[in-house]
Parts: C-alpha cells; structure tokens; sequence
C-alpha cells in the first residue's frame, strides 16, 4: 500500500504531479520528471503511489476535493437577495477556473480516464459525487430562495441546478479552446436570463 507517513510530503508530489500532467499529458508524464519537479527521489514516490495511475487518480481525487470544498464555502458565505447570492456563486466557479486555465487540460485528461482508464469507475464515481454536491449546493440556493418567497415554489430547483452546472462547464470548456471567448460575459447574461425565468425579484447588477 501506499504510505502516508509524511502528509506534507505527500501533498508536495501531488503538487508536482499535478503540474507535470497538466504541462506535458498523463501518457508522456514520466514519474521521473515528477520526482524532479516535487525535489525528491524517484523511489520517494512509490513509497506514497503504487504506481503512476495511481498518482494520477490521487491528484484527481484532491483536486475535485479542494474544489468542492471552495464552492460549499463560496455558497456558505453569500448573502443579500437571491438573485445577488446567484450571480455571486456563479462569478465565483466561472473566475476560478479562468484564473487556472492552463490546468483545464488536465480536467480534459480526467474526463478522458472515465473512459479509457482500467480505474475509470473509480473516476466515475468521484465525477458522479462532485456533481452531486455541487447540483445540492445550488439546489438548496434556490430552495431557500422558495421558501422565502423569493422564487414562486412551482420551479424544478434540482432541475434548474444541473442545468446550470452543464452551462458553467460548457462555457469553461469554450474559454479554454478559444482565448477570446467571454466566459465570464456570457455566464452573466444567461444568469440574468435564468433569474427571470425563475421569476427572481431584480436587482441592480
């Protein structure tokens, strides 16, 4: 098994592995080079991984775990009327993943690994979680908002949540194969659109 005596040390070549997969592919990622780049042995590694697709579904595992973590605590801390707590949260994912671009490649390799990895249904299984926690996120949003009397109740708020959630992944994907793209413009324009559909009281932007 893997050991996980040091965590720091463990975080380190996660760390390194993460920008080693996303700068040269996992196909040609060499564990030396990451061994390299976390300023440790090669040998260092395979006392914390078995192997490197083992180090490549821990470096997916972290960083859908830190990105959950950073849009529950988003969604937590928003405040004000309904339709503010809304665009808020999705400035937030959508500058996020603008911020860190050149890692998106890297997301495409995950994707990429529920299909071709042998580990895939354990890929699946984290993607199906995550999306999970972030349709619950935005759901609860606009059930609050209903119980409130913000929103009529008749809305179909998980309905209205994973679509949501495939329009923030869409534009992503368009910002990351087009350096022109408006992501950030488009996303807040098609919330206003949602925001009146869901018959959201309107506030100054």
């Amino acid at each position: 098994m893997a050991r996980k005596a040091d965590p720091n040390k463990r975080h380190d070549i996660l760390q390194a592995a993460c920008r080693v997969f996303a700068l040269k592919g996992y196909a040609p990622a060499r564990m030396i080079e990451v061994a390299e780049a976390a300023s440790v042995g090669k040998g260092t590694i395979y006392e914390y991984f078995r192997s490197k697709e083992e180090l490549f579904f821990a470096v997916f595992e972290e960083m859908m775990g830190q990105a959950g973590e950073a849009i529950a605590e988003t969604a937590a801390a928003l405040d004000g009327p309904f339709a503010l707590r809304m665009r808020k949260l999705s400035d937030s994912i959508i500058q996020s993943w603008l911020g860190q671009l050149d890692m998106y490649a890297l997301v495409m390799e995950f994707w990429s690994a529920t299909a071709t990895s042998p580990s895939r249904d354990r890929f699946k299984t984290i993607f199906q979680s995550g999306y999970r926690q972030l349709r619950r996120i935005v759901g609860d949003l606009i059930q609050a908002a209903q119980t409130a009397g913000e929103v009529p109740a008749e809305n179909d708020a998980e309905s209205v949540a994973s679509a949501l959630i495939g329009t923030w992944d869409a534009l992503l994907l368009q910002a990351w194969l087009d350096p022109q793209f408006d992501a950030l413009g488009t996303s807040r324009s098609f919330m206003d659109v949602v925001l009146r559909g869901l018959g959201a009281a309107p506030i100054d932007a």
